[in-house]
């Protein structure tokens, strides 16, 4: 049986790219995915869809359950007492490579803010860092397409 996985999404600005990492998260069998900061929900605070989420999840945002907190700590506290692993997708200096990572038990994955990733002081709580190296000019992918490509590769899909 496989190990059970989770997404974190940290002040993801963009609406569009929830909703394709919610489908991304179907395609991968995702349990939970826990949204926090100012990342867009699925639906708004009257539980009316939001439909640049729902355009792009095709229904996904229904089908993955999603749990929304304010202050991403939470999210942390909530899974490190469950003995979940917390991966982060994000380049930095302890980073390995993402083509090498194994996972051990239940994992989550986190994924921040499009243009300033996941801060240090929340990189330093995670239990591992995972990167997808960058051959070209450009530093970075859309978050939508990282998560995945590192999913696929991780979860072995």
């Amino acid at each position: 049986m496989r190990n059970k996985s989770y997404i974190i999404l940290h002040n993801i600005r963009s609406a569009q790219n929830v909703g394709a990492i919610f489908r991304t998260a179907d395609a991968c069998g995702i349990s939970k995915i826990y949204l926090s900061g100012y990342s867009s929900k699925p639906t708004d605070r009257f539980g009316r869809e939001v439909t640049a989420i729902s355009k792009t999840a095709l229904g996904a945002e229904k089908d993955v359950a999603w749990e929304y907190f304010s202050q991403v700590g939470s999210i942390f506290k909530k899974l490190k007492k469950q003995g979940i692993e917390i991966i982060a997708v994000e380049q930095s200096e302890n980073s390995t490579d993402y083509k090498k990572v194994k996972l051990k038990k239940d994992t989550a994955f986190i994924f921040g803010n499009e243009v300033k990733g996941i801060s240090k002081t929340l990189l330093f709580k995670c239990d591992r860092i995972a990167e997808i190296p960058m051959l070209g000019k450009k530093e970075s992918l859309n978050i939508s397409v990282t998560v995945g490509i590192a999913l696929f590769r991780i979860l072995n899909i």
